[in-house]
């Protein structure tokens, strides 16, 4: 996960704390039971994770990061609600520390970009899957916006040229089944769907546009954007303005498309 451009600031944490199962894997849900045993890899604060254990009630769900930052509060929100069939742990998506044949659901939601080799973390989720199996993947693939605004189309151009240079595989959802092929999984046992998000209603402007702009003031997509110069300080202030427009303007309209696939082994 090294090339991953930002951090587990305040700003971003808020963003992934809004992901729920039903808003962000929703194409997964009618194939999880109620014994399913899940590996959620990527899970950050544990929302989606914890709505898996739920979904499983017989079943466990482990939720593993790249770094600790986020668990702290992903076994804090998991113990406020009362859901005890989940853990958190340490994890690198492309050496799995678990056994061939371990889980019945292996889901990552907007990891695979972060990463620099897919297809390899493709490939061991799929050896961690059990025969008959599902590895489950959503990423972004494209967005768009109303009305136009020059700050949002910056910050578009930074993240996609950072995330670029680092190694990384900006907004890929248009071609992840084509990384599962690679990975391993016959293309008659891969189901191919899109979905998407959408933030138009004064509220969903002020989480959205709210906690993006945050990031452009202060987090580690600022810092790195400054520090190894893909965006001046002005540029920064321009992009956190243009936020600040969308979430004031009474039009506003953000939609995110993501690709989705469920794979088979």
């Amino acid at each position: 996960m090294a090339v991953y451009t930002t951090d587990h600031s305040s700003s971003v944490i808020q963003t992934h704390s809004w992901r729920t199962a039903s808003n962000s894997a929703g194409y997964l849900l009618p194939h999880i039971t109620a014994t399913s045993k899940i590996l959620d890899i990527g899970c950050g604060p544990g929302s989606i994770s914890i709505d898996f254990a739920r979904r499983a009630p017989q079943g466990h769900v482990t939720g593993i990061e790249y770094v600790p930052d986020p668990l702290t509060q992903a076994r804090e929100l998991a113990s406020s609600q009362g859901v005890t069939n989940v853990e958190f742990a340490v994890g690198d998506i492309h050496a799995l520390a678990y056994p061939d044949d371990t889980f019945d659901i292996v889901h990552v939601h907007q990891v695979l970009q972060h990463i620099a080799d897919p297809v390899q973390a493709l490939r061991e989720m799929r050896r961690v899957a059990k025969p008959g199996g599902i590895v489950a993947a959503r990423e972004s693939a494209s967005m768009t916006w109303y009305p136009e605004n020059r700050g949002i189309e910056q910050w578009l151009d930074v993240t996609t040229r950072m995330g670029a240079a680092k190694g990384g595989n900006p907004h890929p959802g248009r071609m992840i089944h084509v990384w599962a092929e690679k990975a391993g999984f016959y293309r008659s046992k891969i189901k191919k769907s899109a979905g998407a998000w959408c933030f138009s209603s004064p509220e969903e402007r002020r989480y959205w546009g709210g906690s993006m702009g945050d990031r452009a003031k202060s987090s580690g997509f600022s810092r790195m954007a400054i520090k190894e110069r893909f965006a001046s300080e002005e540029e920064l202030q321009t992009i956190s303005a243009g936020w600040k427009e969308f979430v004031e303007a009474e039009d506003g309209w953000f939609g995110l498309m993501h690709g989705e696939i469920l794979c088979w082994k």
